[in-house]
């Protein structure tokens, strides 16, 4: 018998839970887009930018999904022939090189693997072995969304600052910002994106770019640099709708305009980190108690390197696509698909699923979903331990 009738619940990761009252914000009529009231919401948007990067940097947005994020930082960096390394944990590390590469950027990789973290040993080695200073910017992925693998970016800089090397640090940000701590000013990053379907509570269709002042001279030369993606006028405007490149996303910037402050001024950055660091603990715990009596286990084994947005997990035999398949259609819970775990058309995607708890999310929220997954393993016959909802349960009673 179907359960699903009623409010469905979406736990990928991204689009996020949008709250209703950011929705509202958005359910009005276009503005003039040339002056009054859309100028000073953007300014007070673009300040709020910066405050949830813990950043003084310049700001660029784009109409765009996080791969124009990508693009837009590689434009206005790199010039063709130029050599970027990229530090890849998973899929989004894989996809940032290969948007570099097809650009024209000279691609060096480190593969680290789908389950462990960049290693800054070996980051150094390679910037040290690079005696002629060719790499110009080393990039990666703080959270890579596909393994939940989450990167120890302070690390990152300090090895490249212990190499003695000039490169750059680009940093994605896209499925972290606003859920995991980040400080591009204090961490050295000189460039990061992000977008605005994930931490920021808002609907696919905002990348964004912020960029030091070394990045901006840096890459006064990249010829790889386009009229749209150019991110100087959109930074330093002599004219409002420069900063978009033409028509601003009206509807975005006022759903930004609820958003950043709900994060910002209502619950405090520190304790959105919090939040999202007890539901991630909570759903490692169910997921801990289930792998004792089953072939189920979280993707990364280091909780020091787990991403507090996403958890990517595996259940043997198939067992993570009938789970997915049960959720939605009976439970009317959407769980995220195994993302760049195994190859495309692989009979094993099935093993693979993503739990999301990013933005917009609370106790009951995330207490549901697991609740969900621990009666579709039941119903599905299963093998699992027992326990795994009455264990995140208990993280949440300690942490409250």
């Amino acid at each position: 018998m179907p359960l699903s009738h009623g409010r469905p619940y979406l736990a990928i990761p991204g689009p996020s839970v949008m709250p209703d009252r950011v929705l509202r914000a958005m359910h009005r009529a276009a503005p003039n887009i040339y002056a009054g009231e859309l100028v000073d919401l953007t300014a007070r948007v673009i300040a709020d930018l910066r405050r949830v990067a813990m950043s003084s940097s310049h700001v660029a947005i784009y109409m765009s999904n996080g791969h124009g994020a990508w693009e837009a930082a590689i434009s206005n960096v790199f010039s063709r022939g130029d050599k970027a390394l990229v530090l890849v944990t998973g899929r989004f590390g894989e996809g940032w090189a290969h948007h570099a590469r097809q650009m024209g950027v000279a691609v060096e990789t480190i593969d680290f693997g789908l389950a462990s973290p960049a290693d800054p040993a070996r980051l150094e080695a390679a910037l040290r072995a690079d005696t002629a200073h060719q790499i110009k910017a080393v990039l990666v992925s703080h959270v890579d969304t596909a393994t939940s693998v989450r990167n120890d970016i302070p690390a990152m800089r300090a090895a490249i600052d212990a190499a003695g090397h000039p490169a750059l640090l680009l940093v994605d940000c896209i499925a972290s910002l606003g859920c995991d701590e980040f400080r591009m000013d204090d961490w050295g990053v000189d460039v990061m994106v992000a977008a605005s379907q994930k931490g920021l509570m808002v609907p696919p269709g905002l990348g964004f770019v912020w960029f030091s002042d070394k990045a901006l001279e840096e890459g006064r030369a990249a010829d790889l640099r386009t009229p749209y993606w150019d991110w100087t006028a959109r930074a330093f405007p002599e004219f409002y709708y420069q900063h978009f490149g033409g028509t601003a996303p009206t509807h975005h910037l006022f759903g930004l305009a609820e958003a950043l402050p709900m994060i910002l001024d209502e619950e405090g950055l520190a304790q959105v980190w919090a939040r999202h660091g007890a539901l991630a603990r909570a759903v490692w715990a169910a997921f801990e108690a289930w792998g004792q009596g089953g072939d189920l286990a979280l993707n990364m084994p280091d909780q020091a390197c787990r991403a507090h947005s996403v958890t990517a997990a595996r259940i043997g035999s198939g067992g993570a696509g009938q789970l997915r398949k049960w959720a939605e259609e009976v439970a009317g819970v959407t769980l995220g698909i195994g993302l760049g775990m195994v190859p495309f058309g692989d009979p094993r995607e099935g093993d693979f699923l993503r739990v999301a708890h990013m933005g917009h999310v609370n106790a009951h929220m995330t207490l549901g979903v697991l609740g969900v997954m621990e009666a579709g393993l039941q119903a599905l016959n299963i093998p699992h331990g027992k326990g795994g909802l009455a264990a995140a349960a208990g993280v949440l009673a300690v942490q409250a």
